[in-house]
């Protein structure tokens, strides 16, 4: 009997651990992931993005794994969906 208490208190600050990890770390990268792929599912023609290198484009076209944009000075180039870094608010 003494053998399950003592592992039971031998595993308990690792469970303790791990759900601070979760709560703290996974569970609002998670979050910030669901935002960022629902915020790239609701861009459409004329929306302003800005991207990863930081561009901000105007969107030409919404393709299945690419953006046809446009940059200020008239360049058309496409763009790979998880290069998109926020939609740009003016």
């Amino acid at each position: 009997m003494e053998s399950q208490g003592s592992l039971l208190g031998s595993l308990m600050p690792l469970i303790v651990l791990f759900a601070i990890f979760y709560f703290l770390i996974i569970r609002p990268q998670q979050k910030q992931q669901k935002e960022h792929n629902a915020m790239l599912d609701a861009l459409a023609k004329g929306d302003k993005i800005i991207t990863s290198g930081g561009l901000i484009v105007e969107i030409l076209k919404v393709e299945e794994d690419f953006y046809k944009i446009k940059n200020v000075d008239g360049t058309e180039a496409r763009l790979i969906k998880s290069f998109v870094s926020s939609k740009w608010e003016d």
